[in-house]
């Protein structure tokens, strides 16, 4: 009788036991890929935004440019004399550090 008592009791607390290691594995998860992701998407962001005319830039396709204007989503970019294309602002992939700032890190290294 006593036994059962204690099966009742302790049966409750083996719920949330075996949930534990759920949470747990959601948590490290959670803090090794999802908040790292939305600190990059953030960044990312952020360089988007500031893109202004005369920057040095780099497609997701692998291609090198300046931009020269924008028409909304839209980024023209001038990628060798007299050779303009039209690139979606989301396929801008990063900014190339100017010449002076890379001669600037050069020294430094």
């Amino acid at each position: 009788m006593q036994l059962n008592c204690f099966l009742i009791i302790a049966s409750p607390n083996s719920g949330l036991v075996q949930l534990l290691p759920f949470v747990l594995i959601f948590g490290v998860f959670y803090l090794l890929l999802i908040v790292p992701q939305q600190r990059q998407r953030k960044k990312t962001q952020e360089m988007l935004s500031n893109l202004k005319s005369g920057d040095r830039v780099v497609t997701s396709g692998g291609i090198y440019g300046t931009i020269t204007g924008f028409h909304d989503n839209v980024v023209q970019l001038q990628i060798a004399n007299q050779v303009r294309i039209d690139v979606s602002r989301s396929a801008i992939a990063g900014l190339q550090p100017n010449e002076a700032e890379a001669e600037a890190s050069k020294k430094k290294s």
